[in-house]
């Protein structure tokens, strides 16, 4: 009997150590395999370690890793339900995992499963009361869900943390009123206020809440008391201006609104909010800006006055139509207060183009590239002022300056026309290839660009060149213009550069029909048209009109003495 119990034990010994031995081997397995998913998806392989975690998955359905990293891809992949169903397994297998339970609880979040993802924050800050950041997510998924009482638990929470604060008190406080209960609502910003007797900024705070209670009495005579202490304080200013407007005592509201405005405590949102609400106001009542001008006129005469007022009072001076002269006056204000004031500038340089006045451009662009030198639109009217001068030189070194702040935020009507002009200022100084890179690049912001397309196309003709997409891009300006001489002329002329001399002479006749300022090109054109047409009599008098319009043409003069075409 003895010996048989010994045989036994070492049987259950020797399975016993078999299953510990291929227990360690399929761990290590597993082990290995997992390292090379990480290696896989380290190296970017995505594919690859996909694979290889499904594997470990199989090999291993309690380890929690693979559910995590899985979870991932399936959310690369857009499998959303499937991401969340695995992100839930490995924080349910490893439960005390914070990583796992954050990630689950954003999972949710993005789901739109707000009260699973609150559940899942709260077991996360019942695990580690050091992590007050959670208590700012749980707040705003109480919120999110419309669980307004929880809410005020979260804020009550914060609170035994640190303390009452302005912050929370106005949360607690507005919270209470999504539960339309007023009572508390007053009463936690009358707590506040009591515990900080001399802090004016909660007693105002108390006094808002009482208006919004209909305790309309009450709230002034706080209101009243904090500017008895504090006579600039502009909350308490604000406020009780909001008292006296519901009251409709005007008088009183305007003198708060006068206040407020010179309050140098006042910040540039309150001032700006309140002359808003002056020039509505004014609007309503027939738009006399008298009393709205006089307004900003004190403003603006206090020591340092806001730019922002200036550029406000520029604006209203544009919406009610006045003398030009006088938003200019106001718009140079604004550049003493701030130089950089881009707007301000570019309305003065925009004033300047419709005057032409060309020197007043160039002054404005010139001192907007030491102030401005990023925006674009100075180095494009500064460069078009110099080509209405003729200055081709300078115009096409503003371009080139302008090149380099271009980007992709860039207005594309603007930069399409900075190009176009640049094609035209480099083709007349003989720069072929330099001009047609840059209507290429005209082109390439704003493909519909006619002018662009019509004197590209022209050109190409002349030089003889790519007439088949010279023909393309003319044919899009005579179907957006059919009535425009100079486009037609164009389409006319390369059809004649192709020898199609019947089409040619259609469609020169129309240009000749609405050529309304006579041009001796166009006119020029038909009769080079008409000759190559056989009809040399017609020929003979295009030209010969053509020659009365520019005398001096010799090319024209051996047309008609020769009675032939000659290329130019």
């Amino acid at each position: 009997m003895v010996r048989l119990l010994i045989i036994i034990s070492l049987i259950t010994c020797q399975w016993s150590f078999s299953a510990a031995q291929s227990q360690t081997t399929s761990q290590r397995e597993y082990d290995l395999l997992f390292m090379e998913a990480m290696v896989q998806r380290q190296k970017g392989q995505s594919d690859a370690a996909f694979d290889l975690l499904n594997r470990c998955r199989e090999m291993n359905p309690q380890a929690s890793e693979t559910y995590f990293f899985l979870a991932q891809y399936y959310s690369h992949m857009k499998q959303q339900d499937k991401a969340l169903e695995f992100f839930k397994h490995a924080a349910q297998l490893e439960p005390a995992n914070s990583t796992y339970l954050e990630t689950l609880a954003q999972a949710y979040i993005e789901a739109e499963q707000y009260t699973e993802a609150v559940e899942v924050m709260e077991r996360m800050y019942e695990a580690d009361k050091s992590r007050q950041d959670l208590l700012e997510t749980i707040y705003r998924l109480y919120v999110q869900t419309k669980d307004f009482e929880k809410a005020i638990g979260v804020v009550e929470r914060m609170e035994a943390i640190d303390g009452k604060s302005e912050r929370l008190s106005v949360t607690k406080s507005q919270l209470y009123m999504q539960l339309d209960d007023k009572k508390a609502a007053v009463d936690e910003m009358k707590q506040l206020a009591e515990q900080h007797p001399n802090d004016q900024t909660y007693q105002t705070l108390y006094a808002n809440m009482l208006m919004m209670d209909d305790r309309e009495t009450e709230a002034c005579d706080v209101l009243t008391r904090v500017l008895e202490q504090e006579p600039d304080n502009t909350r308490a200013q604000m406020s009780l201006r909001t008292y006296y407007l519901m009251q409709e005592d005007s008088l009183r509201a305007d003198s708060l609104t006068r206040s407020i405005l010179l309050n140098r405590n006042a910040s540039q949102e309150e001032k700006v909010y309140l002359l808003r609400q002056e020039i509505g106001a004014s609007e309503q009542a027939g738009g006399d800006s008298t009393q709205v001008l006089a307004l900003f006129h004190e403003i603006l005469a206090q020591p340092d006055p806001d730019p922002e007022l200036a550029e406000l009072c520029a604006a209203y001076m544009n919406l009610k139509q006045m003398p030009r002269d006088s938003v200019s006056k106001m718009l140079e204000f604004v550049l003493q207060l701030a130089p950089d004031n881009a707007s301000a500038r570019l309305q003065l340089v925009q004033y300047a183009w419709e005057a032409e006045d060309d020197e007043r451009i160039i002054s404005l662009c010139r001192a907007a590239r030491q102030y401005n030198p990023d925006e674009m639109a100075f180095y494009y009217y500064q460069g078009m002022a110099f080509y209405r001068q003729e200055n081709h030189d300078e115009a096409l070194g503003a371009f080139r300056n302008g090149i380099s702040v271009i980007t992709q935020e860039s207005s594309p009507d603007i930069v399409s026309s900075f190009y176009e002009v640049m094609g035209d200022l480099l083709h007349q100084k003989g720069l072929k290839d330099e001009a047609y890179a840059a209507y290429d690049s005209c082109l390439q912001w704003k493909p519909d660009n006619i002018s662009c397309l019509n004197n590209y196309a022209y050109y190409l003709s002349v030089e003889g060149e790519q007439l088949d997409r010279a023909e393309q891009m003319s044919q899009v300006t005579i179907k957006a213009e059919p009535e425009n001489a100079t486009y037609l002329d164009t389409y006319a002329w390369i059809l004649f550069m192709q020898k199609r001399y019947s089409e040619a002479r259609i469609y020169i006749d129309q240009a000749m029909q609405n050529d309304s300022l006579h041009s001796n090109v166009i006119t020029e054109h038909g009769g080079d048209i008409y000759f190559f047409c056989g009809d040399t009599d017609e020929a003979l008098r295009l030209w010969q009109k053509a020659l009365e319009s520019d005398p001096e043409n010799k090319v024209l003069i051996r047309k008609i003495k020769r009675k032939k075409y000659i290329r130019q």
